[in-house]
């Protein structure tokens, strides 16, 4: 019972030090009183957190708060330097790289264009060239860094070890010990769709539950519930991407092996393969009224409003576009809700629901290493 009490009195200990430390996180600056009233803590309790967190470098006395009617109150704040991350997206043609501080905000990027090949020795250089840059550039060192997660399009086995399912690049079976070959650093692979909905999760503070569509070279999905990914029991919770959407004769043969799948009809491909894979020019195109754009842009928003109506009806939440396609999306929402209306079997507007993503730009990468970021910040 004793040894109960006193692990019991150590987690309470550690629980009320977390909760401080993400309140300056989440806050420029606090007095000790300020922490005390929002945490609903003891005034002991804050100080001597407080100064534990002043002591290991984690947080600093930033100013003195004048105080007419008595002693001055000292505010702290949180130091946000003093580990990093690195994200890194192993995408079809291309390698992003970012660099995140502890506020969760990119600090640098590195991005190259690459096509993917994990049999290539010169990939893999090219691979560790990237990374060397950025921590080099953007300071990490082996003392501040805490890892680097590699974000792939596909699934990772339950030990992190190894690449369960691949397909969509041809790469099943890869082990992280191959890919970081060339990477000097703690390495670990995650699944890239779980990185994009992560990212985006950490933009929207009024939503703490949501599904996102990522649309990208291959499609997609992830479930935020509580802020926080559903993987499912084998790690294959979201996959949209595989849902048949189609049949007879129009079903085209998803890299799966099925027919049919709304990966084939949603990738950014559908889109860009008449642009030579250039995203940006066929959206520029559809501006223009390009005949070929439109026509392709009209097929796949009808695609894309019956896959948010399914997972509307099952799941009952906010659906989020993203990915490479939702990027530029924003411009066409009210047409893709429009679509959602006209097939929803509630009285459900679907502009109520559906939102276009805010990360537009490296977000698998972001996600990655805001995980890191996230990990650490829930065990100081």
């Amino acid at each position: 019972m004793e040894k109960e009490n006193i692990t019991s009195a150590r987690q309470i200990k550690r629980s009320n030090r977390q909760k401080i430390y993400r309140y300056l996180r989440d806050h420029e600056q606090a007095s000790r009183q300020e922490i005390a009233i929002g945490l609903n803590l003891s005034y002991p309790t804050v100080t001597s957190n407080l100064n534990y967190l002043t002591e290991i470098g984690y947080i600093r006395e930033s100013s003195v708060i004048q105080n007419t009617g008595g002693r001055n109150a000292i505010s702290y704040s949180f130091v946000k330097d003093v580990r990093k991350a690195i994200g890194v997206y192993l995408s079809g043609n291309h390698m992003d790289a970012v660099a995140v501080d502890l506020s969760g905000e990119v600090i640098m990027r590195v991005r190259r264009r690459v096509y993917f090949n994990l049999d290539s020795d010169e990939y893999l250089r090219t691979l560790g060239s990237m990374v060397d840059e950025i921590v080099r550039e953007s300071g990490a060192n082996a003392s501040n860094l805490l890892g680097i997660n590699i974000a792939l399009p596909g699934l990772i086995s339950d030990d992190g070890e190894k690449v369960s399912y691949g397909y969509s690049l041809g790469f099943t079976g890869k082990t992280k010990k191959e890919i970081c070959r060339y990477i000097k650093y703690p390495c670990s692979l995650v699944h890239d769709t779980f990185t994009f909905g992560y990212a985006e999760i950490l933009r929207w503070p009024e939503i703490d539950s949501a599904f996102y569509i990522s649309l990208c070279s291959s499609v997609g999905g992830t479930l935020l519930m509580n802020n926080r990914v559903v993987e499912g029991s084998t790690h294959k919770c979201g996959e949209i991407g595989h849902m048949k959407v189609v049949t007879g004769d129009g079903a085209e043969k998803c890299y799966c092996g099925q027919l049919g799948c709304f990966d084939t009809v949603c990738r950014s491909g559908k889109l860009d393969s008449c642009t030579g894979g250039d995203l940006e020019l066929f959206f520029q195109r559809l501006r223009d009224h390009d005949p070929e754009a439109e026509k392709r842009w009209d097929v796949y928003l009808d695609y894309l409003a019956g896959a948010v109506s399914n997972v509307r009806i099952l799941l009952d939440t906010r659906i989020i576009i993203g990915g490479y396609v939702g990027a530029y999306i924003d411009e066409y929402m009210d047409d893709l809700t429009s679509r959602i209306n006209r097939i929803s079997t509630f009285d459900d507007p679907a502009e109520n629901y559906v939102y276009a993503c805010r990360v537009k730009v490296e977000a698998a990468a972001t996600g990655a290493a805001q995980m890191l970021i996230s990990r650490f910040i829930h065990s100081v």
